[in-house]
């Protein structure tokens, strides 16, 4: 079917995480994607898990993607690349500030060959300003964003994630912004930059920090698995040894949750009428939830809960994912036949459309696989590719 982005075409010349997973959500509804790949491959290649010799990652990272290998540090390699963009609608990049501009690939040199272009920078700093040239990773902006301030128990260190969550946040507003760009194109008939910092996406996300900080002089402290928001909201251990979350956001179901527990005296006391007055006794709350839930197997106290219209999930695994009935009726975990490894199974499309779905036609190719069919397209013939593996260029 195509997918509602057929006929965009990405040249996808950034590593790693946050710039290659924006690239892989526009080519999983239809964009065709060019992954153009150092001869020594994407570290992502290398990163994590494998399987015979496999990076399951890049299986994932690299679907619906075609890789061509080339050196963008050579003179011949600028040459096909700039022919490359002349033809693309987009370009994501995450060199460091500076980089392509060196190699006579900037903004300037590719809007002048292309006005269309859209040119996606995604770093960690952004393109100027007294951090701009140092290394940028998303564990650097969980830090800096204030993620892991506020994030491990309160006796505890600050908290770093144990995946990319920045460079997923970015990803996902890197899209956006890619699209965002795109829409403006229709009215201008011009691309432009975008200018993704790394730091920046996750920091949104945090919520009201800044505005508190800003009006109430107030910082968020770390707090565990509660809320200051509310109460109860945690994470509690079963009778079979399983755990499972609560949360109360709505006065109403904080209210279904206390009555469930044996509790519904709490309802008439006048802290409970508001989620910053029953954050204020999470202790009380948490002994009382945490007794009950205690006392009782994970099923048994997720169907009490749900029977009560209360709002609890189990704490799951990616074992417990893959072996849940509502993930596999929504289809969230994808098969996929692969040349390498035979059937895998990865995560599917972020979201459903009723009338142009998404697709995901292949899983990350091996290295190189579509240098000969993209770069013929090109002018690189046979004896063309031959000479510029001995030089390097390509693999």
């Amino acid at each position: 079917m195509g997918g509602p982005l057929t006929g965009i075409r990405v040249l996808d010349v950034a590593t790693l995480f946050a710039g290659p997973l924006a690239a892989t959500l526009l080519g999983d509804f239809g964009a065709e994607v060019v992954k153009i790949e150092h001869p020594r491959g994407d570290p992502v290649r290398g990163h994590g898990a494998q399987r015979d010799g496999v990076g399951l990652w890049w299986k994932m990272l690299g679907r619906n993607k075609k890789s061509v290998t080339l050196y963008l540090g050579s003179e011949r390699g600028q040459e096909i690349f700039r022919q490359m963009a002349a033809e693309a609608d987009v370009v994501i990049e995450n060199f460091r500030p500076g980089t392509l501009e060196r190699w006579g690939l900037g903004y300037e040199e590719l809007s002048a060959i292309n006005p269309r272009l859209v040119l996606a920078r995604v770093t960690g700093f952004g393109q100027f300003g007294p951090y701009a040239q140092r290394p940028g990773f998303g564990t650097l902006a969980e830090a800096m964003s204030g993620f892991a301030a506020v994030t491990g128990e309160p006796d505890g260190p600050p908290t770093l994630p144990p995946f990319g969550l920045a460079d997923g946040i970015a990803a996902l507003a890197t899209s956006f912004a890619v699209m965002t760009a795109l829409r403006a194109r229709d009215a201008t008939g011009r691309g432009q930059q975008v200018d993704m910092a790394i730091i920046e996406p996750i920091l949104t996300l945090l919520g009201p920090q800044i505005i508190a900080y800003d009006q109430l002089g107030e910082l968020q402290t770390r707090m565990g698995n509660r809320s200051v928001n509310n109460a109860p909201r945690n994470v509690y251990r079963t009778a079979d040894g399983g755990w499972v979350a609560v949360s109360t956001s709505a006065q109403s179901v904080a209210e279904r949750v206390v009555r469930l527990v044996g509790r519904p005296d709490f309802v008439d006391e006048p802290w409970f009428t508001s989620g910053t007055g029953r954050a204020a006794h999470a202790d009380e709350l948490d002994a009382v939830v945490g007794a009950w839930i205690a006392e009782r197997e994970t099923d048994e106290v997720v169907r009490e809960f749900e029977k009560a219209e209360a709002a609890v999930a189990p704490i799951y695994t990616a074992a417990d994912i893959m072996a849940d009935p509502h993930f596999r009726a929504l289809g969230t975990i994808a098969e996929i036949p692969d040349d390498e490894l035979g059937v895998i199974r990865m995560q599917n499309l972020l979201f459903r459309l009723s009338d142009t779905p998404g697709e995901i036609r292949w899983a990350g190719p091996p290295l190189g696989a579509h240098t000969a069919e993209v770069l013929g397209g090109y002018g690189v013939d046979e004896a063309e590719l031959d000479r510029l593996r001995d030089q390097g260029v390509v693999r």
